[in-house]
């Protein structure tokens, strides 16, 4: 009898043990938290648990200081930072410590950078990155030779393909030389970007493109294209409220001479370095990895000069 009661009492205490146990695994997963108590755990339970940023940084930052999962802390730690409206320091933390980091994190502290670079208005260097990384896209460096590649957003994985990446990077260039007044070389980024992956916000953009140019006649046809849903998230309420809201601007801009006033002349300044780079890129001895974005630039060129 005695045995008997040992025996149940110990089954009751190992079931307990069990259900904590599951309990435990519970948590971190529907908090998205990882299990442990390294400087990394701690940060990202004040990030997600305890909901207080600064606390999270603090224990980033020993993370990093301690070599405990660096390439991750790192890039969290700037993430928070920008919800902080600390994005320079974000910026100057990457470009410290991304060395200690491995070769496969670079691409994801690249993306950092990019969204840092936007935050804080320093379009040159989000240019120089956007090239830089399709660059290395048309050399066949960024997915090793692999059509696809894993990328995580929100604690989820999901494949992106090359094509995929190629309109996401064309998008963000085309956006950074519209912020500055580089019209035409924006233009030519956005025709690129709709030949790879045609939707209605590229749409759109180049429609503004156009616009600003005094092309209005362009810029209506590429219009249509949104307001008769000729193209993928026509349908998206904001997409077509910002569609009529261009439609409204070209009109009311008709009557106005195509002069100076008009075109300013850093608008129609294409980026020699890049947009028309490309073309040289082409005749190199890259031809078998050639992309379809970066062709028929020299044909381009000719239509603009003309």
């Amino acid at each position: 009898m005695e045995r008997s009661l040992k025996k149940t009492k110990s089954n009751n205490n190992n079931s307990i043990k069990s259900n904590t146990m599951k309990d435990d695994e519970m948590f971190h997963v529907i908090h998205k938290v990882p299990s442990g108590d390294t400087p990394y755990v701690k940060a990202k339970h004040a990030q997600l648990i305890e909901k207080n940023p600064e606390m999270a940084i603090v224990w980033f930052w020993k993370a990093i200081n301690t070599g405990d999962r660096v390439d991750s802390a790192l890039k969290d730690m700037a993430v928070v930072m920008k919800q902080l409206d600390r994005s320079e320091e974000a910026i100057e933390a990457i470009k410290s410590f991304r060395p200690r980091c491995s070769k496969n994190s670079q691409d994801s502290l690249d993306n950092v950078l990019i969204d840092l670079y936007k935050k804080c208005g320093r379009m040159e260097e989000q240019v120089e990155l956007l090239k830089r990384k399709l660059r290395q896209i048309y050399q066949g460096e960024a997915f090793n030779g692999k059509p696809t590649k894993t990328a995580r957003s929100h604690g989820k994985k999901f494949q992106v393909t090359v094509q995929q990446e190629i309109s996401r990077l064309l998008g963000n260039l085309g956006w950074a030389y519209m912020q500055q007044a580089k019209y035409l070389s924006a233009e030519a980024v956005y025709r690129k970007a709709k030949m790879v992956e045609p939707d209605a916000n590229k749409s759109c953009n180049l429609a503004m493109c156009l616009i600003k140019q005094g092309r209005f006649d362009e810029g209506r046809s590429v219009l249509d294209e949104v307001l008769e849903s000729r193209v993928l998230g026509a349908d998206d309420c904001r997409t077509r409220q910002r569609a009529d809201e261009l439609l409204s601007e070209l009109e009311a801009s008709l009557p106005r001479r195509r002069d100076a006033e008009m075109e300013d002349v850093l608008g129609n300044i294409l980026d020699d370095d890049f947009v028309l780079g490309l073309e040289q890129m082409t005749s190199t001895s890259f031809k078998s990895k050639r992309l379809p974005i970066f062709e028929q630039i020299s044909s381009f060129r000719n239509q603009l000069v003309c």
